[in-house]
């Protein structure tokens, strides 16, 4: 895979592209103007930074638009996904990945003041911006004072498109090691979007709720993290609290 060593404030020795005005490159748009006036695809092409032999480096990143159908969708690609495009190697496909992971995580953005999370609904909108563009099952463990407080988020593991596994041992000891819980929310992530528990999400439940006596920590709620436009009831999570498992 050949890539050019053009950057972005040197296209002289290519021809800009035609709906690029020359003196409107996105290395001058944003000294001029700041990031918030440059187009998707002129921030795609900042974080490029080099285009491919023959190739603008804003035809690559209008091209991995394109690809996607939005930047938005660029959330759900792994490091194979973007090097599926030519001009695209291992080391940048890992630089927007963790690109977006860090966007990601920005999102949540930090709590002055930990939230109450003491019903299945405050959970989903906790967990709104975490799960954003997950392409993988994600299992987490959410740490509770007595006033249903958030002490501790823990993620307990991260399986594969359509699976995951949480032991209860890995469970509680998170739970015991952070002073001050009094009972736990075990959550986890559907890709598919629709929150129905599978035969296995039961089990698991079933287990994590026998411990949860054994250890005398209270198991609050294990809620299913989804999507309500994939959710046939329209509510994007599931609560086995309020399913009367738990």
């Amino acid at each position: 895979m050949i890539q050019s060593k053009l950057k972005l404030d040197d296209y002289s020795s290519e021809p800009t592209p035609p709906s690029v005005a020359c003196g409107e490159l996105p290395q001058a748009r944003f000294d001029h103007f700041g990031a918030s006036a440059l187009s998707d695809t002129e921030l795609l092409a900042l974080m490029l930074q080099t285009g491919i032999h023959g190739h603008h480096v804003l035809t690559l990143a209008s091209r991995l638009i394109a690809e996607a159908g939005c930047v938005a969708n660029l959330a759900t690609w792994q490091a194979a996904d973007f090097q599926r495009l030519k001009g695209i190697g291992q080391a940048k496909a890992k630089q927007l990945v963790a690109m977006i992971e860090i966007a990601r995580r920005m999102m949540k953005g930090p709590h002055e003041q930990k939230p109450v999370l003491n019903r299945p609904e405050l959970v989903a909108e906790y967990f709104r911006p975490i799960i954003h563009g997950l392409a993988v099952e994600k299992f987490w463990v959410l740490c509770l004072n007595r006033k249903n407080r958030l002490l501790r988020c823990v993620e307990i593991s991260s399986g594969t498109a359509t699976s995951t596994l949480a032991h209860p041992r890995e469970v509680f000891r998170a739970a015991i090691q952070e002073p001050g819980t009094t009972c736990i929310i075990c959550t986890h992530s559907h890709p598919s979007g629709d929150p129905a528990p599978s035969a296995a999400d039961v089990a698991i439940t079933r287990q994590l709720r026998d411990a949860s006596r054994a250890v005398d920590i209270e198991m609050a709620d294990h809620v299913i993290l989804g999507r309500p436009e994939a959710d046939p009831r329209g509510v994007g999570h599931y609560s086995f609290r309020e399913a009367g498992v738990l």
